[in-house]
């Protein structure tokens, strides 16, 4: 299957969107694109939010019809992560599993923490800078256990099938033995990135070892299986919008032109506006 982006709005403002289709029109990136590329094989599809080396945080609207991607706020101003010294932006391309959810109803008997009520997050590591709303085949190698504000947030670590390194890496011992100091970044960008903005570190379980692909894939099933009760409105659904064109069992099946309506509601396509230039500042963090 094949998947093709609309952009709505224009880039760096508060209406801008990034819609997905097929070939029957507008879907849902969270709940119409399939989980497994190959099942059988364990190659999942990955949606792409952020690319390497950019800031912008950008994430699939969930609380939103047909759930496009869209910037995320803070009080209504538009959110960039800092560069932390030596990092620049996300230092990985970054996105989700479709069809997970993480289950703020459930307490995770690893972490003891609920879920965040989004999407599995995916740090792809492979060379390729991906482009914003790709959708990318990957293999998943491990994963970490964040917790952001009390809540399990899983991070999971995955190569593009189509990287020349895809062959040799097959677990999480394997992306230290090809990609020396990869994890130990991973960690750090993740202590540190809210601190310039007056946050204290995040915390991880497992002292904030990443866990290995077997663990990694036991954690993707359980989302999954969240995610099914959730599209069925088998669970408190904590405001995730659940609309999807696709799932013929779902209470929330909606048609074409239901979704077609949809996109034209929101904003036409426009330029993009400028960026304020403090996004590029450096921030130099020191832990202790």
């Amino acid at each position: 299957m094949s998947y093709t982006t609309i952009e709505r709005g224009s880039q760096n403002t508060l209406g801008y969107r990034i819609f997905y289709t097929d070939e029957n029109g507008p879907i849902s990136p969270f709940h119409d694109i399939p989980l497994f590329a190959d099942k059988e094989n364990k190659i999942y599809n990955m949606i792409v939010e952020v690319p390497r080396w950019t800031n912008a945080k950008m994430e699939i609207a969930t609380k939103e019809p047909l759930n496009p991607i869209k910037q995320d706020t803070k009080k209504g101003v538009l959110r960039y992560v800092h560069n932390c010294f030596p990092h620049h932006g996300y230092i990985w391309n970054y996105g989700a599993l479709p069809q997970t959810w993480e289950d703020p109803n459930h307490t995770d008997e690893s972490t003891g923490c609920k879920g965040d009520n989004d999407p599995i997050d995916v740090c792809e590591i492979g060379f390729r800078v991906a482009k914003r709303g790709d959708v990318v085949q990957v293999k998943i190698l491990g994963v970490m256990a964040l917790i952001d504000e009390g809540e399990t947030d899983w991070k999971l670590i995955a190569i593009d099938i189509n990287d020349p390194l895809a062959e040799d890496l097959n677990d999480i011992e394997d992306v230290e033995k090809h990609l020396p100091g990869f994890l130990r970044a991973t960690h750090e960008w993740f202590r540190i990135y809210k601190i310039p903005a007056g946050n204290p570190e995040n915390k991880f379980a497992f002292n904030g070892e990443p866990k290995n692909r077997e663990f990694a894939e036991k954690i993707i099933e359980e989302t999954h299986q969240y995610w099914q009760k959730l599209i069925k409105n088998e669970t408190d659904a904590n405001g995730i919008d659940c609309s999807t064109v696709t799932i013929e069992d779902s209470p929330n099946k909606i048609n074409v032109i239901n979704a077609l309506t949809i996109l034209q509601q929101t904003e036409e396509p426009g330029s993009p506006q400028e960026i304020d230039p403090t996004v590029d500042k450096w921030h130099f963090v020191q832990l202790k």
